[in-house]
């Protein structure tokens, strides 16, 4: 392998696969970076077994070859490098990586691209195409409410369903649900449910930053893998096996209080709370109350802890339907007024025992059910 190519592109590519290196690992490959010449780029490959991420860069190759090196090691050497020509060397006998920039060289020891593991090919399958924006807007409102804890392995991924030309991402970890609809810009041939591991596409909407082009997504025929194409960059990744909840019955189908409010006179008033409800297992509670002719209706947001004191906030709502009362983990609450891009909000409630439901005003493409905590009024 013989090659050069530019520092900052090098250094870009290598921060992009460097996302899927493995960091607790039974298999020390899979801490590499595989550099691999590809129809006259370099091509950047990392996995952790469950991702694979690929990234292609230009290059001026004069030799092909393909070797793995340290992911970290090389990441740090070439990030602290000038802006200039990189020269890259490998020596086939020794297995060394030659480096050259500037006034700068390094040589590190690899080991053979052999012993990397496979990176599959996703070629056939049920395939379609998506808007960049759509998509990162559609993970951005759901990836936060999938499950951290393994104990469930289904919830810790994102519920995808294909039909048509709509694509409906749910998410859900037992004490809230978020649910998107997009539209795809390719329709697909058949209906199909999957579960995409929440940490895959959180990763994919990094990658999408700075793309412009619709994102490209392939299903292997047994879906066991998925494939994301995106300008220069490849990620596959396994899907969690298992069936998702049936998260419709969770959706309340009616309510007796519906307030529509600020969404950022709400977030701001939720994170105030927020602050005194650390150390009271963090609940906000929330009174609605309907206005009369003269005054609007409000809602009071309070939260307080035995140790510290108390808050309460007011704001301005138009309320239909009787006074409620109900309480919420204050994060659940911040993380979802957090994603809305819309400037208003409804919450529908039932009782306080009842779940919450969240919808923007104005669409009616998303929405949040969040499960009340109980409390003393």
């Amino acid at each position: 392998m013989k090659l050069s190519c530019l520092q900052e592109n090098l250094n870009k590519g290598l921060n992009m696969v460097g996302r899927a290196v493995a960091t607790r690992t039974t298999l020390p490959i899979t801490n590499n970076v595989l550099l691999a010449t590809d129809q006259g780029r370099l091509k950047l490959v990392a996995t952790n077994l469950e991702m694979a991420l690929s990234c292609w860069i230009g290059a001026k190759v004069e030799e092909e070859g393909t070797i793995t090196v340290p992911a970290r090691l090389l990441t740090e050497f070439i990030n602290s490098l000038p802006s200039e020509k990189i020269d890259i060397n490998l020596s086939p006998q020794t297995k060394t990586l030659e480096l050259k920039c500037a006034r700068f060289e390094a040589r590190i020891s690899g080991v053979d691209a052999k012993d990397f593991p496979p990176i599959p090919s996703i070629d056939d399958g049920i395939a379609t195409k998506v808007d960049v924006e759509e998509l990162s807007r559609g993970i951005g409102k759901v990836v936060f409410a999938a499950a951290v804890e393994e104990s469930r392995p289904v919830l810790t991924g994102v519920d995808a369903q294909f039909d048509g030309d709509v694509l409906t991402l749910a998410a859900a970890d037992g004490f809230r649900l978020a649910v998107h609809k997009l539209s795809l810009a390719t329709p697909v041939s058949e209906k199909t449910e999957v579960i995409i591991p929440a940490r895959t596409l959180a990763e994919l909407n990094r990658l999408m930053d700075d793309q412009e082009e619709a994102v490209e997504i392939t299903l292997n025929p047994n879906k066991s893998q998925i494939l994301f194409r995106l300008k220069n960059i490849e990620l596959v990744s396994q899907l969690v096996q298992g069936n998702f909840p049936n998260y419709t019955q969770l959706i309340p189908q009616s309510h007796t209080t519906r307030m529509v409010v600020s969404v950022a006179d709400f977030l701001r008033a939720t994170k105030t709370a927020s602050i005194f409800a650390r150390d009271g297992s963090g609940i906000v509670r929330l009174i609605i109350s309907p206005g009369t002719e003269l005054t609007p209706g409000k809602v009071t947001v309070s939260a307080r802890s035995e140790e510290i004191g108390d808050d309460v906030g007011e704001i301005d709502a138009t309320v239909e339907g009787e006074e409620a009362k109900i309480a919420f983990n204050g994060k659940y609450l911040t993380d979802v007024l957090s994603v809305l891009d819309e400037s208003q909000v409804a919450l529908e409630t039932t009782n306080p025992s009842s779940p919450g439901l969240l919808r923007p005003v104005g669409t009616d493409n998303y929405l949040h059910v969040v499960m009340p905590m109980f409390v003393q009024w």
